[in-house]
């Protein structure tokens, strides 16, 4: 650490700006890359804690916040000039916070940067199994992971036998939820954007089948194709034409979980649904909903996952960006779907 020392006992703190509220697709620069300084010690009236960041998660709700909100939202905007913020893997450098010590190893909201004060750790979760791979905690047993696990278990409630669709297949809480339908005996089908993503959902990830959706001109037609009897459960993670041609092709009593729309966060007016009338006469419930809500189910999650990633029954693929200077370049990288696996940063490059 002796090289990122600076003037008066501090240390040198790489830090992802945010310039300015954003307007349709996110750049590269509408991010600045800075560096600042920190001391790491907290002062004695603090609650919080000091924090070094080792991985940052790439999620597509984060173009929410880079937008100024015109309607009351979950979670706040970003702040022009200030770090945007994410969930990301860390260690405890200085507690005041009876609940953490030095050295813990974490995960939890934190910003995008080196090294970060967290005034409320109350979000934070300490990590017990180092097992396996830290990055994780980022995607297969962190929020993704978790999100994948309310949505597919809780909210769709699934049965042996039935058939599933999922969009964004190959993405962090997509390719969990084709797993997890496998291991219910569910037949199992995804949509990506690429040949590479379609084959690694059908070779690694177990999925019956998959497409690409750009190739299909008519994606009722698609959908049809592969579920002729129709779908019981869609985990939603796209909106626009793909929920349209989804509810074409629902059967009575079907579920749909929203867990996100990310066709319609670089859009100035959203698409507009034209087949919802089909949530009436074939009795679909459709639900959105949020992880925060289901934290309380972090540990049964995690009960179930890790021993089926230790048996080899879940895997998880995961794409890490080297360097907290790629961070705006990997989080821009989502929105035209450059990633393969779990979009995430390793801050000090590996």
């Amino acid at each position: 650490m002796a090289g990122n020392v600076v003037d008066g006992g501090q240390v040198r703190n790489k830090r992802v700006l945010l310039k300015d509220f954003v307007s349709g697709f996110p750049k590269e620069s509408d991010m600045l890359f800075t560096i600042s300084s920190v001391i790491l010690k907290l002062p004695e009236d603090s609650n919080g804690v000091l924090v070094k960041n080792l991985y940052l998660s790439c999620d597509p709700y984060m173009r929410i916040r880079m937008s100024k909100q015109l309607h009351p939202s979950y979670i706040e905007s970003f702040q022009p000039g200030s770090p945007i913020s994410g969930v990301g893997v860390s260690e405890v450098i200085d507690s005041r916070n009876p609940k953490f010590s030095k050295g813990d190893l974490v995960w939890g909201r934190t910003g995008w940067e080196e090294y970060s004060v967290i005034d409320s750790p109350e979000s934070l979760f300490k990590i017990q199994d180092t097992d396996l791979p830290l990055s994780y905690y980022t995607g297969i047993l962190g929020m993704p992971g978790l999100t994948a696990y309310v949505g597919f278990y809780e909210v769709c409630a699934p049965k042996k036998g039935e058939t599933v669709f999922v969009s964004a297949a190959s993405g962090a809480v997509g390719q969990l939820v084709g797993q997890f339908a496998k291991l219910m005996g569910c037949y199992v089908v995804g949509s990506a954007g690429s040949k590479e993503k379609v084959d690694l959902l059908k070779s690694k990830f177990g999925f019956d089948e998959a497409f690409n959706y750009k190739e299909e001109a008519d994606l009722h037609a698609a959908l049809k194709r592969y579920f002729p009897e129709g779908i019981d459960i869609y985990f939603e993670n796209v909106g626009g034409n793909m929920l349209d041609a989804v509810l074409l092709n629902m059967r009575v009593h079907g579920r749909i979980a929203v867990c996100g729309l990310i066709s319609q966060y670089n859009l100035d007016k959203p698409e507009g649904v034209q087949y919802l009338f089909n949530l009436v006469i074939k009795r679909i419930r459709m639900e959105g909903f949020l992880v925060h809500d289901h934290y309380h189910l972090y540990p049964k999650f995690i009960e179930m996952v890790i021993p089926q990633i230790k048996q080899g029954k879940i895997v998880y693929v995961e794409d890490i960006a080297q360097g907290l200077e790629s961070g705006p370049s990997a989080l821009v990288g989502l929105f035209s779907g450059r990633n393969v696996g779990k979009q995430l940063i390793a801050v000090a490059p590996q």
